[in-house]
């Protein structure tokens, strides 16, 4: 996908051609809602069908990993990686019951694999860094789409090279419908009142250049920017023409947290969550999406005011302890910028409200479950969570704050390709309780499944939680239990991953694998 001009650049950012200077910080840069450039829209992407020897037809997806320039900051331009295009990727539409069969050609100069995250799809097939591509090369996943409609997405997961390869632009949405969804009046028409948003934050040298993983900071909290982009898309202003929007909200950063509110403290309400359709409308004013979550909104902007999607502040109450982490989080957690101007135009066309049930989702118990399966989440690098002696200065404080070494890992043990962590039976239904043994938010990520949560701290998760989910953010020192069905694809070679969606946590060590078998 190709961005702005340079002329408006400069004019956003008031720099001459002549007078290059260093970018603000986000908190500074998109505060005073200078949106200057129309809000770009992924192409639509549906596939064509296939039909060989009289078998079933396949839905036929050809997707090309390939390098690229863009043109984002006055600077100049930006290497960037894409698929079929030059940044991002086509948002793929396809439908429950469909056969998709994807060409997956790598041509970028490293090896790389796609992920379907949220798909339900067999573990050879689910795109983890076991999938590797070299460059040069293809891969033909060909599965059947079993689930119930969705807004997901995909993206690089190649084995410590996730957060590289995804930060330069190797990701795209995807949209999953289904005869349920089909059946609901909601707004449907892509790119007019349902609208696909991929937010992240990226950081720029002085040429332009991506600035990738230059700070200690990146290492610990994971890569953070100081630019926000949607679809690839700097100060971005989206022309309404219906009195609802949807927007389909894809948290697409390496690292960063979102806390989504309307400039005017307008309500809205969230439709949809990381699997799918809620059971009806939660009203809502803000809400937090963590790396790789997503969320459909419906916004009424029928008063005809021009309002903007912002990201505001958390209640800061991270602790101050010596070490560079409690500075960092501090200062993160503070920050408030704009994302997205929308403009709703004259003659707003009249949409109908949502409906007051969506879906009906089955109830979720913890009496299903045959067993309950425990994950610690620990991390080190100055951040000191754990217990014991610290090789460094002193006894680790659990609490972080630089009294030694460390590395992210997942009940202690770090990734490694040679290990299986879990072996679950095929038919069974699980618990997972996932304890964050660190002093920061980590969103946690279950490949091939959709599952339900239970509860926060034994507490009943708030109504945007309660539908299904694929990743889910655990807070500093807290206990979230999930319930994960376990109902196809017993594989005795091919893993699923499990790990943290900070994506320099995860090529750092905080992921494991599964097995799923017919033995357990």
């Amino acid at each position: 996908m190709n961005s702005v001009t340079r002329r408006q650049l400069l004019k956003m950012f008031g720099v001459s051609a002549a007078g290059m200077m260093s970018l603000p910080l986000i908190a500074r840069a998109q505060t005073a809602s200078n949106f200057v450039n129309p809000l770009l829209i992924p192409p639509l992407d549906t596939g064509t069908f296939m039909q060989e020897d009289g078998g079933v037809p396949r839905r036929r997806f050809e997707l090309n990993l390939q390098k690229g320039t863009s043109l984002f900051v006055p600077q100049g331009e930006t290497a960037t990686l894409g698929i079929n295009g030059n940044y991002l990727g086509p948002t793929l539409r396809f439908r429950r019951g469909d056969i998709l069969d994807i060409q997956v050609n790598n041509r970028i100069g490293e090896e790389s694999v796609l992920h379907w995250h949220g798909m339900h799809v067999p573990p050879r097939f689910d795109g983890g860094p076991m999938q590797s591509i070299a460059d040069g090369e293809s891969w033909n996943p060909v599965f059947d789409v079993r689930q119930q409609a969705a807004t997901l997405w995909y993206h690089s997961h190649a084995m410590h090279k996730t957060g590289s390869q995804v930060y330069h632009g190797l990701a795209g949405m995807m949209i999953l419908d289904d005869e349920v969804s089909d059946g609901v009046e909601l707004p449907s028409r892509y790119g007019v009142d349902d609208i696909p948003l991929i937010l992240q934050d990226k950081r720029f040298n002085r040429d332009g250049s991506f600035d990738y993983m230059s700070r200690y900071g990146d290492m610990m909290i994971g890569q953070h920017g100081d630019v926000m982009m949607v679809n690839g898309t700097v100060s971005p202003f989206f022309e309404a023409t219906t009195d609802k929007v949807r927007l389909r909200i894809l948290n697409g950063s390496n690292a960063r947290l979102f806390h989504l509110a309307f400039n005017d403290g307008r309500e809205f309400q969230q439709i949809a969550s990381d699997g799918g359709l809620l059971e009806k409308p939660v009203p809502l004013r803000r809400l937090m999406l963590t790396p790789g979550e997503r969320a459909e909104f419906l916004v009424d902007v029928s008063d005809g005011k021009p309002v903007i999607l912002r990201s505001e502040p958390s209640d800061n109450h991270f602790p101050v302890f010596p070490g560079a982490l409690s500075e960092l989080m501090r200062a993160m957690h503070g920050e408030s910028f704009d994302v997205l101007e929308i403009r709703p135009l004259a003659n707003l066309e009249r949409l109908p409200p949502a409906p007051g049930v969506l879906v009906t989702l089955p109830a979720a118990s913890e009496s299903m479950a045959m067993r309950t399966r425990r994950m610690r989440l620990n991390m080190g690098y100055g951040s000191r969570s754990g217990s014991g002696k610290g090789p460094g200065l002193g006894n680790r404080s659990g609490q972080g704050g630089g009294y030694g070494g460390g590395h992210f890992s997942i009940n202690g043990r770090v990734m490694t390709m040679n290990y299986i962590n879990e072996r679950v039976k095929l038919g069974d239904t699980e618990i997972w309780e996932i304890f964050n043994d660190t002093p920061m938010v980590h969103p946690f990520h279950i490949h091939g499944n959709q599952f339900r949560v239970l509860d926060r701290n034994g507490a009943p998760p708030p109504a945007q939680e309660t539908g299904y989910k694929d990743t889910v953010h655990v807070n500093a020192r807290e206990t979230v239990r999930v319930l994960v069905p376990f109902t196809d694809f017993a594989d005795q070679m091919h893993t699923y991953m499990y790990h943290c969606h900070t994506l320099e946590h995860e090529d750092r060590g905080m992921m494991g694998q599964f097995l799923v078998t017919e033995n357990g």
